[in-house]
């Protein structure tokens, strides 16, 4: 069973937190109040028993429950549904670590739903503690926190990505081959980064549509803060974009530098063949069982030497003028 976090604010103050979730309802029935509820790891009977007292629709708390949503939002008659995810990298491990995060929104109550720890709450409430006087535009300002927060986790993973990439830029140059576990990390690092950026696309159409006048989730007030966010999600979405294709150049380049190396390899290979057939042929000739210039002389053996050493030598002149050795 999962723990709650509670806070109620009347006017922009904040007046209660840490009460039981069975006296949101009470704390509601006050004039000019709205409270905040964060269930970490809800079990299905703990998030029914607030459905029933708020009214919120059992799909919305079926999605709030079940894994692997995408980025959306949702309409009901009296709330909104809201879905996003926390991101970080796991370098070591080659991993995109994503965190759902579920918003239940109504001008009076923000219920947020998190799986675990792994995404805390606590700096989306020190942002709203730090702007106490924007607290007063209501639950606009709660959910404007939450995403900020979280998109600022985006630009924290576009960093990581970006500091993995200049390093692996600067080591496709080295001269020694890349390890196979080498290869399945830069892999796994591909796929996280394909991960991220199948939620940042969708997350944005989320937030434009939260952002859409004619359903006044976002006061005028709060508007520009939404739009900040939404120009934040923009660039990285931008910056995810141009990652992608640094990562396909880099697919590219080491590509052409494995066959560049292979191609240096095999001249060097075939410039000492050439060189050690010198000799054999030489020797090959003057050892034929037939009579020839100097057969059975000094001058024979003279010649073969010679022959030996200025072919060799020419050739391998030859070759080391061309960098092939």
């Amino acid at each position: 069973m999962g723990h709650a976090q509670t806070r109620m604010y009347r006017k922009g103050v904040l007046e209660a937190e840490g009460f039981p979730v069975a006296d949101v309802s009470e704390h509601l029935e006050q004039p000019e109040t709205i409270v905040w509820v964060d269930f970490c790891g809800p079990s299905k009977a703990q998030l029914d028993e607030l459905a029933d007292e708020l009214g919120l629709h059992e799909l919305a708390v079926e999605d709030a429950l079940e894994p692997h949503q995408r980025p959306k939002l949702d309409h009901y008659a009296t709330h909104q549904f809201l879905s996003c995810h926390a991101v970080r990298v796991d370098v070591d491990a080659a991993a995109l670590d994503t965190t759902e995060v579920h918003a239940f929104i109504n001008a009076r109550w923000l219920i947020t739903v998190r799986p675990d720890e792994r995404f805390s709450m606590d700096p989306v409430v020190r942002r709203w503690d730090r702007s106490p006087d924007l607290v007063a535009q209501g639950v606009g300002f709660l959910l404007y926190g939450l995403l900020d927060v979280v998109v600022d986790g985006y630009f924290d993973t576009v960093q990581v990505f970006d500091d993995y990439y200049d390093e692996i830029s600067e080591g496709i140059f080295s001269e020694h081959p890349l390890a196979p576990a080498q290869q399945r990390g830069w892999f796994n690092m591909r796929r996280a980064l394909v991960r991220f950026h199948r939620l940042v696309v969708p997350m944005r159409e989320t937030l434009s549509a939260l952002m859409r006048r004619e359903h006044g989730a976002v006061s005028a007030e709060l508007y520009p803060y939404y739009q900040d966010v939404y120009d934040h999600l923009l660039r990285v979405g931008e910056s995810t974009d141009a990652l992608r294709d640094l990562v396909s150049t880099i697919v590219e380049t080491n590509l052409s530098l494995r066959d560049f190396r292979q191609n240096q390899i095999v001249k060097k290979v075939t410039s000492w063949a050439a060189i050690i057939a010198v000799p054999t042929l030489v020797t090959g000739y003057y050892g034929m069982n037939v009579p020839f210039p100097g057969f059975q002389e000094p001058l024979g053996a003279v010649v073969s030497a010679a022959l030996i050493v200025v072919l060799s030598g020419g050739l391998y002149v030859l070759f080391r003028s061309r960098d092939w050795l």
